[in-house]
């Protein structure tokens, strides 16, 4: 299907989740085949796996404080892009997109990934 453009918040936003393994299993895991090249850039703005709930964190505000870029549908649900800044524990907010995913029988908002992308 053809990606949808959205100016508006993820739906749901407070029942939102990020599985703990999310983060520490793949975004900031430096031996994942794919999460390691994600995890060299989130652990350059000083998230590491001993903390992982503060990268949770700024994923959830990240979503609370961007827009819905894009949404598009699929056979599992809705999928949902936000592009903008990531707060940061050492202060900086680089660029990131998310993306989030609503199943087509659960409502709730969950987390699938996210990594640098330019600022357009």
């Amino acid at each position: 299907m053809r990606p949808t453009e959205i100016m508006a918040k993820l739906p749901n936003l407070k029942k939102a989740a990020i599985k703990r393994e999310k983060i520490e299993g793949y975004l900031l895991s430096s031996v994942h085949s794919i999460g390691r090249g994600k995890a060299k850039f989130f652990t350059k703005y000083g998230f590491v796996r001993e903390r992982w709930h503060q990268l949770e964190q700024a994923l959830l505000a990240h979503a609370a404080s961007n827009d819905v870029r894009q949404a598009i549908d699929n056979d599992y649900g809705r999928k949902y892009v936000i592009e903008g800044p990531l707060l940061t524990p050492d202060g900086r907010s680089p660029f990131v997109r998310a993306i989030w995913l609503i199943g087509n029988d659960t409502g709730i908002p969950e987390f699938v990934t996210a990594y640098p992308c330019d600022e357009k």
